[in-house]
């Protein structure tokens, strides 16, 4: 693999000259970049999140979408840059930080029920090695109902079915009472109830002031679905209001030419600005 060039090693280092992002904002990435055995993965990613927005990651395979939010989160070691949360770093709010993995990285075969996965998600305010106590486990029962599996909490989640396994690890994240949300692509692989389901979830977030970041890959229902997007492609293309962001030039200049899907985007982009007629 090739080395990052070194006429241009210094550059995402360098943040005396980029602007100051809110201590306000739920998520600042300042010059981020990221590289695995010296290619890098990301490059020089500058964001700044708006509270209580329902936010997409969007790029093709490869993009670095996972990569970013793993960055965020400390599970990657960034080469430069840095990353804060309401102005502090990670390690000081992460009990204010949900997240939701992708599901096929999670080892399903675990001897635990619904309801224990889903009271992982109090384990912060539990403390470790210490009971689960009965008020801890109605939060994480209330979680699992948010979803729509109250019914299947005694169930083994090597028993549920992809769907649901996906609802629970986003009640997990409810039940820690998170103020931001990083999921990683939760609608992939889920049937349209399980869907519909988990954006209900997201707006009720929304409305009570929280903020979701979301890896997504389908371009149709991004209109739908988000407020604002952040087009990927191992650089930052473009972000903002979906409405402002989310043209033809900007998914050609993120995708290339896959001339289909940027036409399928185009049309849900359309519909949304005919108020879904």
């Amino acid at each position: 693999m090739s080395p990052i060039p070194a006429h241009t090693r210094s550059t995402p280092r360098d943040l005396s000259a980029r602007p100051e992002h809110s201590p306000d904002s739920p998520l600042s990435i300042h010059a981020l970049t990221v590289a695995y055995q010296r290619k890098p993965v990301l490059w020089d990613v500058e964001f700044e999140a708006t509270a209580s927005r329902l936010i997409a990651i969007v790029g093709p395979n490869g993009a670095g979408k996972s990569t970013l939010i793993k960055a965020c989160l400390g599970l990657i070691a960034p080469a430069a840059g840095r990353v804060e949360f309401w102005g502090e770093p990670y390690r000081r709010v992460r009990t204010r930080v949900g997240y939701v993995p992708q599901r096929e990285s999670v080892d399903w075969d675990f001897p635990v029920s619904a309801l224990d996965v889903a009271a992982m998600g109090r384990y912060a305010r539990i403390g470790w090695c210490r009971p689960v106590t009965r008020a801890h486990k109605r939060a994480a029962l209330d979680a699992l109902d948010r979803v729509g599996m109250a019914d299947l909490s005694k169930r083994q989640i090597s028993q549920l079915s992809g769907g649901q396994q996906q609802r629970v690890f986003l009640a997990r994240a409810l039940a820690q009472e998170a103020d931001l949300y990083f999921m990683d692509e939760p609608f992939a692989g889920v049937d349209a109830a399980t869907e519909r389901a988990i954006i209900d979830v997201l707006r009720t977030l929304r409305s009570q002031g929280k903020t979701v970041i979301c890896v997504h890959h389908d371009l149709q229902t991004v209109p739908e679905y988000f407020d604002e997007a952040m087009l990927l492609n191992m650089r930052v293309v473009a972000t903002g209001a979906v409405e402002d962001v989310f043209t033809r030039e900007n998914l050609v200049a993120t995708y290339g030419g896959r001339l289909t899907l940027l036409d399928e985007a185009s049309e849900a982009l359309a519909r949304a600005a005919r108020g879904g007629a």
